[in-house]
């Protein structure tokens, strides 16, 4: 009798906790699922299609120099390119050595926030280097992008030799043509100054820093949905 009644006592604790179990979960399922779907809906609005693997040949490297505007969009904007290694955010344009983000924000040491564009040749030209700076950037804005107004935020494009100047002049004359008035400076080479560490790689390791988000995602998105073919 002992064991009989142990045995029915069991059922019924078994029962009575599932019944409950069901119960509880139930009332965490309405709240999860909500959560779940404004998860859901989060993950829909960002993900994205899988891109193709493109390998990069160390052979072909070479490096381009870009300015428009703060630094933090157009690394952004390059390190989602295809064919490209790496972007480094830094100074250049200036007449000063060594110039610090303090300083090159006065405004008095002629540099423009810039980066430099890594990038392997024979996946990605200058010339489409070129046309993604140009697609991404408000083109007639002098000495600034938006509300980031100064020489140090000033657009300039760099070349390294007569091809690249030739290759940018054709692309001027092009937008000239449409009847556009192309802000950037058009100027050669001399020294690229790396930027201070805790701006490299920003917009990545910031996401939810407020400017990022109201200024270089929206940025990054417009590259995406512009030049789709040269996002990776």
């Amino acid at each position: 009798m002992k064991n009989l009644f142990a045995t029915l006592l069991s059922i019924s604790l078994f029962i009575s906790c599932n019944s409950s179990k069901v119960q509880t979960d139930s009332s965490v399922n309405e709240d999860t699922i909500t959560k779940t779907e404004i998860v859901e809906s989060e993950v829909a609005q960002t993900e994205e299609a899988p891109k193709e693997v493109i390998y990069i040949n160390p052979d072909k490297l070479t490096k381009a120099y870009f300015a428009s505007g703060c630094f933090w969009c157009v690394e952004a904007i390059y390190e989602h390119t295809k064919g490209v290694q790496e972007v480094i955010s830094g100074y250049s344009g200036g007449h000063t050595k060594n110039p610090t983000y303090e300083s090159s924000n006065t405004g008095k040491t002629g540099h423009a926030e810039a980066v430099e564009v890594i990038y392997d040749s024979s996946v990605i030209s200058f010339k489409e280097l070129v046309d993604i700076y140009y697609g991404t950037q408000n083109i007639e804005q002098v000495n600034g992008q938006g509300n980031d107004i100064g020489s140090q935020y000033r657009s300039i494009i760099f070349y390294s030799d007569a091809n690249e100047k030739a290759i940018i002049d054709a692309k001027v004359a092009e937008l000239k043509a449409k009847g556009l008035k192309p802000a950037a400076e058009v100027t050669k080479f001399d020294k690229f100054w790396i930027a201070e560490d805790y701006h490299q790689d920003y917009e990545r390791l910031h996401p939810n820093q407020s400017y990022i988000r109201a200024v270089s995602v929206p940025r990054l998105n417009r590259f995406k949905k512009d030049f789709p073919e040269f996002v990776r």
